[in-house]
């Protein structure tokens, strides 16, 4: 393998000739082979355009010359255009502050403004001029959260919202069984049932909303341990007011920088809310799995898209796999959601670090869960359809339409009434008539499921 040398403090390097980064990039490739979980592109999006930003901000407060700033400035945007992931190979098992990727980036655009225009730039004196591993690592993590939520879950989730608006007004009229405890209770309209549903998935986006604004709030400006050091004066608003100019956002700078580096609430309280929202759509998804069981021993009172066969042994069997792939996905965010709870605890003294395993985690979680409600939608969601016989059918022999009759016979007997009807194996309005407790007349007017929801 063609090889040049470089080296550093600790001695000299050998880097494949083809790769663009430098020794600290190599080491780390070398002291940490573990696994085969790379830092998140988003990251790495990110972090280029924080380097971009920095590099006009140092430009315009005087600390690096127009020629630097502008070259670095055209190097990222290189970057940007073109496919360049290879050269950013590094695990998020690392140093917890993630200084290797920060210095995967500096050193990447470094050799890459030297191969494509000839200029000369020293990855920490130049690309990493004033900033610390420990300010942009977590900024860079900040935006690409923000933006993989506007992006990707945000709009999966308005998705989601329009098909149940749709659904709900097509079911508004449609009486069936409802039930709590796993037993049957009084009646509900399928539509009443959805509009729960809907109404969960509105408190997540704006929960969402609001939590992501507080992750907007960058730490960018600390440097090494929140005091600024080594950064000219004026220059974190600035680095702030150049990335929302390049990401057209409303980022703004952590009033306390001190906060920013050592602990990572914020991202942490938007996590939370996703993990929240997982929890809800497995309650959702479960709901509709059993109601959509059978279709001759099971609810059945709801049909799912038949998308591909369900079994290699069964002829004719379908599954709800979109469902069960959107489980997995809510099982995963759960656990990402200790790791990173933990990963938050372990903030000491003036440092968390554990950011990159919370930046992985937290991106899985945002990207994993986009999709799963994208695919489930498409694939699930949208296609559903309700089966009103085997709804009738349910309502009809419900025991508890009996609610009704309490107010007029009181709970007593109509409790008496029920367990005679179960015993017997009639239905209610059998039982009634017999009993003579009411006519016919009085007992239709009276158990219209209907007018009981």
């Amino acid at each position: 393998m063609d090889i040049r040398i470089e080296s550093d403090a600790l001695g000299t390097v050998n880097i494949p000739i083809d790769k663009l980064w430098g020794t600290s990039t190599q080491r780390c490739l070398e002291n940490f082979p573990i696994s085969t979980e790379r830092m998140p592109e988003p990251l790495i999006t990110a972090y280029i355009q924080v380097k971009r930003a920095v590099a006009r901000t140092n430009q315009a407060l005087g600390v690096l010359s127009d020629q630097k700033a502008e070259v670095i400035e055209k190097t990222c945007q290189l970057l940007q255009e073109e496919d360049y992931g290879e050269q950013f190979p590094l695990k998020i098992w690392q140093t917890g502050s993630g200084t290797q990727t920060n210095m995967n980036v500096n050193e990447v655009i470094a050799q890459l403004a030297k191969r494509e225009f000839g200029i000369d730039l020293h990855p920490n004196d130049d690309v990493n001029k004033s900033q610390s591993t420990n300010d942009t690592f977590p900024t860079a993590m900040q935006i690409s959260v923000v933006k993989e939520v506007e992006n990707q879950l945000i709009p999966a989730i308005e998705g989601i919202i329009q098909t149940l608006d749709e659904l709900e007004e097509h079911w508004t009229n449609v009486s069936k069984v409802g039930r709590t405890h796993l037993q049957d209770a009084t009646p509900i309209t399928l539509g009443q049932e959805v509009s729960g549903w809907r109404s969960m998935f509105c408190y997540s986006l704006e929960s969402i909303q609001q939590a992501a604004t507080y992750v907007k709030q960058l730490p960018i400006g600390g440097t090494a341990v929140g005091t600024g050091l080594n950064t000219p004066e004026g220059y974190r608003n600035q680095v702030v007011v150049q990335l929302n100019q390049i990401l057209d956002s409303d980022f703004t700078a952590q009033v306390n920088t001190f906060q920013g580096l050592s602990s990572k609430d914020y991202v942490l309280d938007l996590h939370s809310v996703i993990n929240t929202l997982a929890t809800n759509v497995l309650k959702i998804i479960n709901d509709i799995r059993l109601y959509a069981s059978g279709p001759r021993a099971g609810y059945h009172e709801l049909i799912i898209p038949a998308n591909e066969p369900g079994s290699s042994i069964m002829p004719g069997k379908i599954n709800p796999t979109q469902i069960e792939a959107l489980s997995m996905i809510c099982a995963q965010i759960f656990g990402n959601q200790t790791t990173i709870s933990f990963a938050n605890s372990q903030g000491n003294f003036q440092l968390n670090a554990y950011m990159p395993v919370i930046a992985y985690n937290i991106l899985q979680s945002i990207r994993l869960m986009a999709d799963g409600l994208r695919s489930f939608n498409k694939r699930c969601l949208s296609g559903i359809e309700a089966n009103h016989e085997q709804l009738t059918k349910h309502l009809n022999n419900s025991l508890m339409l009996v609610t009704a009759l309490a107010p007029i016979i009181g709970y007593d007997r109509a409790s008496a009434l029920a367990k005679q009807a179960y015993e017997t194996g009639k239905t209610l309005k059998e039982v009634v008539l017999v009993d003579g407790v009411m006519s016919e007349e009085e007992f239709d007017e009276i158990v219209d499921p209907d007018k009981m929801v």
